[in-house]
């Protein structure tokens, strides 16, 4: 039998298996079937039967013996490469740097303990692919002081390649707590994450105007915010060598202490803001007049009590209507509760309610709302009442929705619209402490009673977070992320309300993307990506044993989010 591909004129040819036979001295052939429906690789396997090949399935002759997981690890340290971190860390190659990149890998991929670690990166590629499988706990410890020790380089050279004489930096503070007493950093101070009798550890964080991260300094938890400032400038001017610089801070942390000290260093600028006790000192005194925002949204004034510096006042009638809101369910919630102790204080007819005991219960709840200011108190021996000062409600809430942003830049350098923009741009360091402390890397809980592996612990994730800030820049397309965010914050209304752009909105609202593929989270594209396994095959009649590796074929989500990472081959090139 043979298959035989007769020719039609105007039509496909016909694929015929046929038989031959002889009848004398002639040559017969048979059809035995009209094989044109196939498909020309089924037609192809049968010729090659007819001709003797034997075919065996690939479970006959291949086991896969163990596959593990590797696009996320091929992302990861591909984009590493990319940045050319491995070459910030130290420029030439060693042990102790794959470790290093092996951890900051590790904390984009399943963020844990040291310990955990090196039993978590043998379930994908990681270790094999740094030459450190026979790693151990000990070994990471030895290679984060090892990183510590390069930290001050480290930073310089983020320093020359991100910010220059005259850049805008952001800067901010935060505290993440730590359990255990053994490291003398952990004290007890302002605990942001609110957990209750638990020390803490303050770390404040530099980037440039972007939030791309820069640098990390670690405190005591009874550390000021603003007493770290002086830190950061000395470290601008003498260790990254940058004479001109604008510093963007909060007002929480740019005090006017802070600021005076500021003046004293030439070529260091400011961008903060007013607390409301000191715009209401501007109101009192004239130079705030309300009529200001009669037209407009933003005004620019000047006040004696603020020499050689620019004050930009904002009205936001959104945010003005949101703190009535919140001011007035306060006063609700206080009221509910003053209410249920002068029933308590009534009931007392036989012994009377001391004076000591009913303070106790009205300071905890003036305490618990914060709006005790605009009650007026009166409390004796078996008596209390209560009642709103509407005079203080009213003064305050002249000045809900209204903010006054601090410069001392000139506005030949910086318009007024440009000042209220800058300062806004502390959201991107608020963002990169979400991502520090949320779930992508994870820097609590602190495990380390080490002050120097606290200090390498907080600084090794600070790398992962540049790894992840220049991952979702690249990957943006693929996440919920606004694509436009830079562009549309540069022309929109710098007071007004942020507002998504319609990519983001349609991103969200149909969770597809323009190429019909699924939006991601960060951590979840990574999950996806980790279903790009490395297989390893063994071959069933091979009497060595020997074994093989085959890559699983990317999915085209995958190759997609590595050809936006600039790491998808094509023609043996990187696009």
């Amino acid at each position: 039998m043979y298959i035989d591909v007769v020719p039609n004129r105007n039509s496909p040819p016909a694929v015929l298996l046929r038989e031959s036979f002889r009848e004398g001295r002639k040559v017969r052939k048979r059809t035995l079937a009209n094989l044109s429906a196939l498909p020309m690789e089924q037609v192809e396997l049968l010729r090659r039967s007819l001709k003797g090949e034997r075919f065996y399935s690939i479970e006959q002759l291949f086991r896969v013996v163990r596959n593990i997981a590797h696009g996320h690890v091929e992302a990861v340290l591909g984009t590493i490469k990319r940045l050319g971190l491995d070459r910030i860390i130290s420029s030439e190659a060693s042990r102790q740097r794959d470790l290093a990149i092996g951890m900051i890998a590790e904390r984009l991929i399943y963020p844990c303990s040291k310990l955990a670690t090196v039993r978590q990166w043998h379930t994908t590629t990681l270790a094999d692919q740094l030459g450190v499988e026979d790693a151990d706990e000990d070994d990471l410890y030895e290679a984060m002081d090892w990183l510590l020790e390069r930290k001050e380089r480290i930073e310089k050279k983020f320093a020359k390649r991100h910010l220059a004489d005259g850049s805008v930096v952001l800067y901010d503070v935060t505290s993440s707590y730590y359990e255990g007493h053994l490291c003398s950093l952990a004290q007890f101070g302002h605990n942001r994450d609110g957990k209750k009798g638990r020390t803490i550890i303050v770390y404040g964080v530099m980037t440039d105007r972007q939030g791309r991260p820069v640098a990390v300094d670690v405190y005591a938890g009874d550390t000021g915010d603003p007493s770290t400032v002086v830190d950061q400038v000395g470290k601008l001017r003498k260790q990254f060598g940058i004479e001109q610089v604008v510093l963007v801070g909060d007002r929480g942390l740019l005090t006017q202490t802070q600021i005076d000290r500021l003046r004293a260093c030439p070529g260091i600028g400011w961008i903060s803001a007013l607390r409301s006790r000191q715009i209401r000192e501007l109101a009192d005194a004239g130079s705030l007049q309300f009529s200001l925002f009669d037209e407009q949204n933003l005004a620019e004034i000047r006040d004696p009590q603020y020499p050689g510096e620019r004050l930009v006042v904002c009205y936001n009638p959104i945010l003005a209507e949101e703190r009535r809101r919140k001011r007035q369910a306060l006063l609700e919630a206080t009221e509910k509760s003053l209410e249920k102790i002068v029933r308590q204080v009534a009931r007392r007819n036989k012994k009377l309610m001391g004076k000591a005991a009913i303070g106790l219960k009205v300071g905890r709840v003036l305490h618990r709302y914060k709006v005790g200011k605009h009650f007026s108190i009166s409390i004796q021996k078996g008596s209390f009442c209560y009642h709103r000062r509407e005079a203080s409600i009213r003064r305050e809430e002249e000045l809900d929705g209204i903010y006054v942003i601090r410069t001392s830049e000139p506005v030949e350098r910086f318009s007024a619209e440009e000042v209220v923009r800058k300062y806004k741009s502390l959201a991107e360091v608020e963002r990169a402490f979400r991502c520090l402390k949320g779930l992508d890397i994870l820097v609590r809980p602190i495990r380390h009673w080490n002050d120097d592996r606290v200090r390498a612990h907080i600084f090794l994730c600070l790398l992962a977070y540049y790894v992840e800030w220049h991952m979702r820049k690249a990957l943006a397309p693929l996440l919920f992320d606004d694509e436009e965010r830079e562009e549309l914050r540069r022309q929109r209304d710098p007071v007004a309300p942020a507002k998504p752009s319609k990519s983001a909105k349609s991103k969200k609202r149909q969770k597809t993307t323009e190429d019909g593929f699924p939006v991601h989270s960060f951590d979840t594209l990574l999950a996806e990506l980790g279903t790009r396994c490395r297989n390893l095959c063994r071959a069933k009649k091979d009497p060595s044993g020997a074994t093989f590796s085959m890559l699983t074929e990317p999915t085209p989500l995958q190759k997609k989010a590595l050809q936006l990472l600039c790491l998808y081959p094509v023609n043996g090139k990187i696009e």
